[in-house]
């Protein structure tokens, strides 16, 4: 399909994957009930292994929001800098997501919103059965996953040590992430584009009514700028990868009608903050 591309894996994380199926390959016969019982829950690589990516979508297709995105950096810099001016690199949590939730724009007017839920409606016109198949994969490993799997090559290539303190660094970004942006759409109350117009997604049978689940801000789009953040600060040189697979997740949470873009960029700024916050106190 022209708006679909295959994904393009960094070497490494090719490598990991490929080493990880022949071991287990080797090891199978091996394995006891006992043992089998005893295994630990699958994590980020083993699951992504188990659901390899579908072609994705094209860059022509993700840019346009990406361009967005990708502005909200500047934004959340120049305001963090405030934060950081004032603070210091201390670690508050709990001062700085009350400080974050504030920095976060009120919802668009419901005019505003209107208009953004009828691109919403004609996007869902265009899509098609690859299509699909590359927003659900996004949406179910863009939650956390290929950020943890992204983080996991880059421990493979330094100090054991150094890569367990980024493991915390990128898990803590990606909870607070979770947290504030849980917070503010329960504040804010805005319904998601599929509970304003059930048929852009009859799956998820919304009830006569309903007011959630709500949108504003994507958290999908928070917890990607949290951990492009972060991992680009820790290798410069794969920021572009990074960007563009956040790229392609907030673009699928568009098209499958989660979100209008005000939610992802407003998201988008709140990871930022999130990212740049947890580079500060981890002294990166």
């Amino acid at each position: 399909m022209s708006a679909l591309r295959t994904i393009k894996w960094p070497y490494a994380v090719i490598a990991i994957l490929a080493v990880a199926a022949a071991s287990f390959g080797l090891l199978r016969p091996q394995l006891t009930t006992a043992s089998a019982s005893a295994k630990k829950k699958p994590g980020a690589t083993e699951r992504i292994k188990e659901n390899p990516p579908p072609t994705l979508f094209t860059d022509a297709a993700i840019t346009p929001l990406g361009i967005q995105v990708t502005a909200q950096h500047k934004k959340a810099d120049d305001l963090f800098a405030r934060w950081k001016a004032q603070h210091g690199t201390a670690r508050d949590d709990k001062a700085f997501a009350a400080w974050a939730a504030r920095q976060i724009p009120a919802p668009p007017s419901a005019k505003a919103r209107t208009a953004e839920l009828h691109q919403v409606q004609q996007l869902a016109k265009t899509r098609t059965a690859p299509g699909k198949k590359a927003a659900t994969w996004l949406e179910l490993y863009g939650k956390k996953d290929i950020w943890k799997l992204y983080q996991h090559d880059q421990r493979e290539l330094i100090p054991a040590a150094q890569g367990t303190a980024e493991k915390a660094q990128l898990k803590s970004a990606l909870k607070v992430a979770k947290t504030i942006s849980d917070q503010l759409a329960a504040r804010d109350k805005q319904p998601a584009p599929f509970v304003l117009d059930p048929t852009l997604r009859p799956d998820k049978h919304i009830k006569a009514g309903a007011k959630g689940p709500y949108s504003y801000p994507s958290r999908h789009a928070a917890r990607a700028a949290a951990a492009v953040t972060v991992l680009s600060s820790l290798a410069p040189h794969r920021a572009a990868d990074y960007q563009w697979m956040q790229d392609e997740v907030v673009y699928s949470r568009v098209y499958m009608a989660g979100h209008v873009p005000s939610d992802i960029l407003a998201g988008t700024l709140l990871g930022d903050l999130i990212g740049d916050y947890e580079i500060a106190v981890s002294g990166s």
